[in-house]
């Protein structure tokens, strides 16, 4: 067999040869041990909610050093001082990569992200394993990703299930219709529509405008990705979305709080102090 045909392929399946070497280093039982000894999850669904009533928006602000698409995005990499500028400058939620070999990430981020606020975190990795939903929640995490292109139905029930069962909230992703339809039957609210393309790493954010009507009333709509700047957040704020991922726009900014105060102050928000 050749290569795999796409991005996510390959980082998918990387990741299960990962989870099969980490369930060697890390028995399951440990990591149930480890995940009913964490104080209970602070509730990412909740800030997010509590945000958009506040200021008209939710911000999840991404912590992140590299990405596939755009190599080294932030040199100067210090994920508790970047958590602590994000939750001064107004964002409701953290959203940090542990994927190392792609993202250059670790669970190490997360903790030292998660110490230095209170906002709650999102566990921003590729979950091919219940396995991973348990260590989400051994590491402290509040929240887990669920991407559909690279899970089936009935993995994806099985993730949300366990991560339910430990009060976590799941942000459920998808990138066109036929995923839409399959997230709308778990029972999360929270739909993202990632702008990007996973599969060839291309980013439009009219793929949230394309989507976003077919998202019920009673979900919250989270548009992640390509979106650099107020007027993106109002364009799709009028399309629907209540939430926006943003993480290598704010990274590449040397002040990290104050490009948080002008996302939201622009975007028609006031950011709290």
């Amino acid at each position: 067999m050749g290569e795999p045909a796409t991005v996510l392929d390959r980082i998918c399946n990387d990741k299960r040869k990962q989870v099969a070497e980490q369930k060697g280093r890390r028995s399951i039982q440990e990591l149930l041990r480890r995940a009913a000894d964490q104080a209970p999850p602070r509730g990412f669904r909740a800030a997010l909610e509590r945000s958009i009533a506040k200021i008209g928006i939710g911000l999840i602000a991404e912590i992140k050093k590299a990405s596939p698409s755009a190599g080294i995005i932030r040199p100067n990499f210090n994920p508790a001082v970047l958590a602590r500028a994000y939750a001064h400058g107004g964002a409701a939620c953290l959203s940090v990569l542990t994927d190392q070999r792609f993202f250059q990430g670790s669970e190490a981020d997360l903790g030292a992200a998660r110490s230095a606020c209170d906002l709650p975190v999102l566990r921003k990795d590729f979950m091919v394993d219940p396995y991973q939903v348990v260590e989400a929640r051994a590491l402290g995490a509040d929240c887990i990703l669920l991407i559909a292109a690279s899970l089936s139905d009935a993995e994806m029930a099985q993730m949300e299930d366990i991560a339910l069962g430990y009060g976590m909230d799941v942000l459920v992703e998808v990138h066109d219709e036929a995923e839409m339809e399959r997230a709308l039957r778990l029972k999360t609210p929270l739909i993202g529509i990632n702008n990007r393309d996973l599969k060839i790493m291309k980013t439009d954010i009219a793929n949230t405008e394309r989507l976003a009507g077919m998202v019920p009333a009673d979900r919250l709509l989270v548009s992640e990705s390509g979106i650099d700047s107020p007027v993106d957040i109002r364009r799709l704020a009028a399309a629907g979305a209540k939430a926006f991922l943003v993480g290598e726009s704010l990274l590449r900014r040397a002040d990290v709080e104050t490009a948080v105060r002008v996302l939201l102050a622009g975007a028609g928000g006031q950011a709290t102090g």
